[in-house]
């Protein structure tokens, strides 16, 4: 399918407005990048006091020009542009690229400015990228209408409403010898915008991703149209996500920011990549273009840097991607390969000893057995660029190789085959290309865990606690369901009831537990089918009874809680209790030994922090007793130092005091 915008990326002939022979001038060096890049159609300078820059005739003006123009390039002072597009619209050129800035983002004058050249460009049939934008750029037709000059093909299509960060992604583009297949600045975008160009770069063979960064959306409608029928993959940076950030973008190119979470939802509808970071529309962008897109979601990491090849486990567990063990048969294989003293596991770490000719060995061993080899070179290897392989499986990181590295990694994109600065970014640009379908769940950061453990009953646990000043729920032991009758109308229903078990960490898991038990034969009932249960579940358990517990008021639920870490001693945690304690991990935490002021800054670091102020209508928690009782688990962690951890989950927060209804205990 061919582009409506050809004439501005395959021009048969380039007049540039504004040429000058002041190398300090925008107009100096866009004609140069043309000239040394070898732009090979007719080039018309036009400046009317010069008659030749860097060896090429100038023009007076366009009227002067031998033959027709398709693309004028305007590099003047914003007031006199209308002027020329209007000499652009007379000579019968089709497209013109404003650099020129002064114009919506400079204010309410700029901004009439801007209409006037829409106007005049629109009624002479000339159309219009910019103004304020950094140019044009297609190797494929050695066409360099912008800065930095970039000559080298490649297979990423750049468009940018910054000409900063456009002119950054060249930058890096160029630096690794990728090359780029087109690029575009966007500016103030009068008229053609980005939604034209993702459609030009679409129907463009040359292109194979396309990396856009944009401040806002000037078409929404035809902008989801596009993406419905978008078959390259598109990666996009969007910016003004903040309300001040939204606030900065619209001051820029006059971009209207729109709401981002919008943004977020239409493109994950559409299956569109979304970068958090510039480093990330680089990195996401190249990893399309140039890895093979993985058939599974198992890697083994191949490398010599022990210490990157972690780095690299933990974010391939935290992006869902499964780090297999070695299969036997493999390590196996490899015991003619490797070095008797590497460790034949995944990470696979050769040790200083590797060779171009070891990771070229062990990469083809181990290739049927993954779905991607992480090869991380950690060292200076020379002709490890052998050892790779263009369209393999293969995801190649190399860092800390010095001069050996430049070399190496520079023959290595010349092959087509990308390299990663470090495992990080390595790993979560190849999660971009695993189907989410395929990842496992993401992997949360460890929490401490105490080991050596006897539980204390439930009972036993209440009683404690209140020996140390926590207000607990109304909480007696049952042995039979006669007895945990007679508590309930004690207490008055309804009722909770628990099994009490120093055998059972999670009474939950095993219908442990019985809530709002409304009446004597419902308890009776509950009693039968909860023993029922936990012997299904936890055949070993000793399970002398129950407890049965008065309903509390309805409160926020909260986590308070200590373990004891081997390495740095007793760890107090705060969070959100119930089940979001283990979905979200929403916790902080401190070492001993802990102050009030730390204590209560440990309510406000929690994402949900603003729930204990009270709201939407709920009145605030009583934050100094949560102090208190963070305070009172600092106290015994000190004085039992045979307790492990403590788990009260939930407390239930009022506006005044709080109270425990579950706790755990575990002694060392």
């Amino acid at each position: 399918m061919a582009s409506k915008l050809g004439f501005f990326f395959n021009p048969a002939s380039i007049a540039v407005i504004g040429a000058s022979d002041n190398p300090s001038k925008y107009g100096h060096e866009i004609l140069k990048n043309l000239v040394q890049g070898g732009y090979p159609g007719a080039l018309y300078p036009i400046n009317p006091k010069t008659e030749r820059i860097l060896g090429v005739k100038c023009l007076k003006s366009l009227k002067e020009a031998p033959g027709p123009i398709d693309l004028a390039v305007v590099v003047i002072p914003a007031r006199i542009v209308a002027d020329a597009i209007r000499e652009c619209g007379e000579a019968g050129v089709k497209g013109a690229v404003v650099i020129s800035g002064g114009f919506s983002e400079a204010g309410p004058e700029g901004e009439e400015l801007q209409k006037r050249i829409a106007s005049v460009a629109a009624e002479h049939g000339v159309r219009l990228i910019g103004p304020n934008c950094q140019g044009l750029n297609n190797p494929y037709h050695q066409m360099c209408a912008t800065w930095p000059l970039l000559t080298r093909k490649g297979r990423v299509a750049v468009v940018s409403q910054s000409g900063t960060v456009g002119a950054a992604m060249l930058d890096w583009f160029s630096e690794e010898g990728l090359g780029v297949s087109g690029f575009a600045g966007l500016g103030n975008r009068a008229d053609i915008h980005e939604v034209d160009l993702i459609e030009h770069f679409e129907a463009d063979s040359n292109t194979k991703v396309i990396a856009a960064y944009l401040e806002g959306v000037k078409d929404p409608a035809r902008f989801q149209k596009t993406l419905e029928s978008l078959t390259k993959p598109l990666v996009i940076l969007k910016s003004g996500r903040t309300p001040r950030g939204r606030v900065a973008a619209e001051s820029h190119t006059k971009s209207l920011a729109g709401a981002d979470a919008i943004y977020s939802s239409l493109l994950r509808r559409h299956g569109v990549c979304r970068a958090e970071n510039f480093e990330e529309l680089y990195d996401f962008s190249k990893a399309f273009a140039y890895l093979k897109p993985p058939t599974g979601n198992r890697i083994v990491f191949i490398t010599t840097s022990g210490g990157a090849a972690i780095l690299a486990t933990d974010t391939a567990e935290r992006e869902g991607i499964e780090t297999a063990p070695l299969p036997a048969e493999l390590a196996d294989d490899l015991k003619t390969v490797v070095p008797g003293h590497a460790i034949r596991s995944n990470p696979l770490d050769l040790t200083g000893d590797a060779t171009s000719k070891m990771f070229r060995e062990v990469m083809d061993r181990a290739r049927p057995f993954y779905d991607t080899l992480g090869v991380i070179f950690g060292d200076p290897v020379p002709n490890v660029a052998d050892s790779v392989t263009p369209g393999a499986n293969e995801l190649v990181v190399f860092l800390g190789g010095g001069d050996v590295e430049r070399v190496e990694k520079r023959k290595m994109h010349e092959k087509g085959v990308p390299v990663f600065p470090t495992p990080e970014r390595a790993i979560k640009a190849l999660s971009q290309l695993v189907p989410r379908k395929s990842k496992g769940a993401a992997a949360s950061f460890t929490i401490p865990e105490a080991s050596g453990r006897s539980q204390m009953g439930t009972y036993e646990c209440f009683e404690f606690l209140e020996s140390k000043g926590f207000e607990c729920i109304l909480t007696r032991p049952a042995d039979s369901p006669g007895k945990a009758v007679h508590l309930a109308h004690r207490m008055g229903f309804p009722v909770a009831m628990k099994v009490d078990s120093p055998d059972i960490l999670h009474k939950s898991d095993c219908g442990g537990v019985r809530l709002n038990i409304q009446s004597a034969q419902a308890l009776r009932a509950a009693y039968k089918k909860m023993m029922e249960d936990v012997r299904a579940h936890c055949p070993a358990a000793r399970v002398p009874g129950v407890v049965v517990s008065a309903m509390a008021t309805p409160g926020l639920e909260l986590l308070l809680g200590m373990s004891r870490d081997p390495q740095f001693g007793p760890v107090i945690m705060f969070g959100l209790g119930g089940l979001t304690v283990e979905l979200l991990r929403d916790i902080s935490m401190r070492l001993l030994p802990l102050t009030r002021d730390e204590a209560a800054a440990m309510l406000r670091e929690i994402k949900a922090a603003p729930l204990l102020k009270g709201f939407r209508g709920h009145p605030p928690i009583d934050e100094a007793a949560v102090v208190d009782g963070l305070l009172g688990l600092s106290a015994i962690a000190e004085e039992h130092p045979e307790i492990v951890e403590i788990d009260l989950n939930p407390v239930l927060a009022y506006s005044e005091g709080m109270v425990v209804v579950d706790a755990r205990i575990i002694r060392a």
